[in-house]
C-alpha cells in the first residue's frame, strides 16, 4: 500500500526518495563488473572535489562511518578490536547512535558543557571527540568552534556526526574546511537523496585514508559494512544532483506546506497548529505542530487509511504529532490536510 511520509527521513520508512540521476546511476552500474577498490577511490576523489574536502569516503550508512571514524582515529587498520580506547562526548549529546563507536571497544566519556571539563579529558589522550551537529543537540554542549580549538591544541581529533543535517547543504564542508573538524558523517540516504545505505565520511586525508583501509573489501573491521557499486555511483549522482539544486526555494516549497497545514487547521476544536522550527532534526525549516485530542487515535487512523499516512513524534508534546514537509511529493500536503480534516470534524 502507499505510504504517504510526513514523518521525516527515518530509516523505518526507507529514507528519502532518489531523483531519477540516482537511480539511473545505479541502474548503470549495476550492469557490468568494476574494479571496486578502484571505484571507491575515484568517487571519493570526486566527491571531496565536489565538497570542498581533502579527501572522502562511502561507507554503508551514517552508523557505519562513526564505527570507521572511530576505529581509525584508534589506529592502523593492523589494530585488533575491541579495544581499550576512549571517545569523549557531551553528556547532553548521547544518543541511540553512539553504540557505533562502542562496538569496537571504546568506552564513551561523558562530560559537560565546560571547557575546563574537556580540556581534562583530553589529558586522557582519547581516540577522538565526537560532537553531534544540529540546533536539539547544542544544549549542554560547547560551540563546535570551541571544541575545535581546545581539542586541536591537545592534538586530539574532532568528528562531527551531521548524518540528518542537509539542509542545509553547506553541511557538506562547513564543519570540515571552514570550522576545522578533522571529519563530518552525513548520511547519503536523508537530505542528499541517495541510496539509503550509503554515508560519507568527508575531511582530512589521512583520516579517510584509514577508513578506507578499515573498510570493506578489506578484511578488517569494516568488512561487514560492505558498500557495492551500485551505491558508489547512486551516492556521487545524489551528492551531485543535490548541488545543482536551488537549496532556497526547496525550502520555501517546504514553507508552503507549512502554511497550508496550519492554516487549514485554525478553528478545528480542541485542535491547535503551529509552526514548528527547527525540524526534529534541528534542520533550518519549519514544520506543522498539531495538537490533537487521543493521539495514538489519530496516528492509527492516519496510519490505517488508504493511502497509509506517517506522521512524527518527535520532539513534540505527548499529546501533538508533527507534519514534516522534507519527504513529500507534489500534491501529497494536500493529502495529508485533508485526511487530518476528515478525521478530525
Amino acid at each position: 500500500m502507499k505510504i504517504i511520509n510526513a514523518n521525516a527521513t527515518v530509516t523505518v520508512l526507507g529514507g528519502s526518495l532518489m531523483p531519477p540521476p540516482v537511480i539511473a546511476a545505479m541502474v548503470e552500474a549495476a550492469g557490468g563488473f568494476v574494479d571496486l577498490p578502484s571505484l571507491y577511490e575515484e568517487v571519493g576523489e570526486r566527491l571531496a572535489v565536489l565538497t570542498r574536502n581533502e579527501a572522502a569516503c562511502v561507507t554503508a550508512g551514517a552508523a557505519a562511518a562513526i564505527t570507521l571514524v572511530v576505529a581509525s582515529c584508534i589506529g592502523e587498520p593492523a589494530q585488533s578490536f575491541p579495544v581499550e580506547a576512549e571517545v569523549v562526548m557531551f553528556a547532553s549529546q548521547r544518543n541511540g547512535y553512539d553504540y557505533s563507536a562502542r562496538l569496537i571497544g571504546a568506552r564513551v566519556v561523558e562530560i559537560g558543557p565546560s571547557a575546563d571539563e574537556l580540556e581534562a579529558a583530553l589529558v586522557r589522550r582519547p581516540a577522538c571527540v565526537l560532537w553531534f551537529a544540529g540546533a536539539h543537540y547544542a544544549a549542554g554542549a560547547l560551540p563546535i568552534e570551541d571544541v575545535v580549538q581546545i581539542a586541536g591544541a591537545a592534538g586530539v581529533p574532532v568528528i562531527v556526526d551531521a548524518a540528518a543535517q542537509i539542509p542545509p547543504v553547506s553541511t557538506l564542508w562547513h564543519f570540515t574546511a571552514e570550522v576545522g573538524a578533522d571529519a563530518v558523517i552525513v548520511s547519503g540516504g536523508k537530505g542528499l537523496r541517495g541510496p539509503q545505505t550509503t554515508g560519507l565520511v568527508l575531511g582530512r586525508r589521512w583520516l579517510v585514508d584509514r577508513c578506507l583501509q578499515h573498510a570493506s573489501p578489506n578484511q578488517q573491521i569494516g568488512r561487514g559494512m560492505k558498500v557495492g557499486k551500485e551505491e558508489l555511483a547512486g551516492i556521487l549522482a545524489a551528492v551531485e544532483w543535490t548541488l545543482d539544486q536551488d537549496e532556497d526555494a526547496i525550502i520555501a516549497g517546504y514553507e508552503r506546506s507549512v502554511e497550508l497545514w496550519v492554516d487549514g487547521l485554525k478553528g478545528l476544536p480542541g485542535v491547535t497548529a503551529y509552526r514548528g522550527y527547527p525540524s526534529e532534526a534541528g534542520q533550518p525549516h519549519g514544520r506543522c505542530v498539531v495538537r490533537v485530542p487521543d493521539r495514538q487515535r489519530v496516528i492509527d487512523a492516519l496510519w490505517n487509511g488508504a493511502p497509509r499516512i506517517a506522521v512524527g513524534i518527535y520532539r513534540v508534546g505527548d499529546d501533538e504529532i508533527a507534519l514534516n514537509p522534507q519527504t513529500l511529493q507534489p500534491g501529497e500536503d494536500q493529502i495529508v490536510l485533508d485526511a487530518l480534516l476528515q478525521l478530525l470534524t
